[in-house]
């Protein structure tokens, strides 16, 4: 990173926030232009491909401050993919644009991670974080939480829940069943067991003979686990404690 620099450069791709383009060139030199910057030798080819992929083929000719800001944005994202890089920076880059943008920028970050560039996504709609990386960092007025694998973040601090609409209302939980950390909802009518990942097939098979020696019927069951934002919104709020959860939400919170 010292010694050569300009090797280091070359090898790392960025995709700003600001949309920072030169509005009286066309799509094509913009992207092109990019890819010289950093001494490579022109290939329409590769520019071709990165302009399909992100749907801006049809606008290689039209000049900067004829686009969208959607379509700048993806203007961006081929600029900084242009020079091949191995390290590729997203800096917020679905902020503010439509789905169609979204589906196409997924699809490409998909393919550069099977070709093993590495991709460091910064975000404010966790659902992206929680359906594309591998790993996860949580930030918070400036600090990291925490990185980790995100499957193992998931199961670590993720919980399950299992809803049981019941025939008839319960008063209360059995005795037999206290210690399964049942609750009630719905004036009795809902019987709700939440526990973590890994206790799923023995606290269940607990439950369901529980019930069953109980004499407790239930009409219909559902299911749901935790999301990825779930666990980002209970970090930062144990983090800030009682006093800021109280006031105004920190700025900046990011995964």
């Amino acid at each position: 990173m010292v010694r050569d620099f300009r090797k280091t450069r070359s090898l790392i791709g960025l995709v700003p926030q600001e949309l920072t383009t030169d509005q009286f060139e066309t799509v094509w030199n913009t992207v092109s232009f990019s890819r010289g910057v950093y001494g490579l030798k022109p290939d329409p080819a590769r520019i071709e491909q990165i302009l399909k992929d992100l749907s801006l083929w049809p606008k290689k000719d039209n000049m900067m401050r004829e686009l969208s800001g959607g379509m700048k944005r993806r203007v961006l994202i081929a600029k900084a993919l242009s020079h091949e890089p191995k390290v590729l920076f997203l800096d917020e880059p679905t902020a503010g644009v439509d789905v169609a943008l979204r589906r196409d920028m997924w699809l490409v970050v998909e393919k550069l991670r099977e070709a093993g560039v590495t991709i460091i996504l910064t975000t404010h709609y966790i659902e992206e974080a929680e359906e594309i990386a591998d790993r996860v960092g949580v930030i918070n007025g400036g600090k990291l939480l925490l990185i980790e694998d995100k499957t193992a973040l998931m199961q670590k601090l993720g919980s399950k829940q299992l809803r049981l609409e019941l025939t008839a209302p319960l008063g209360t939980i059995p005795a037999s069943l206290s210690d399964l950390g049942l609750s009630l909802e719905d004036e009795g009518r809902t019987l709700v067991h939440e526990y973590k990942g890994g206790e799923g097939e023995e606290r269940i098979g607990a439950l369901m003979a529980g019930l069953a020696r109980e004499n407790i019927h239930f009409r219909d069951l559902s299911t749901r686990q935790s999301s990825l934002e779930d666990i980002f919104v209970a970090l930062v709020e144990k983090k800030d404690g009682p006093e800021e959860k109280a006031g105004a939400k920190p700025a900046g919170e990011k995964a």
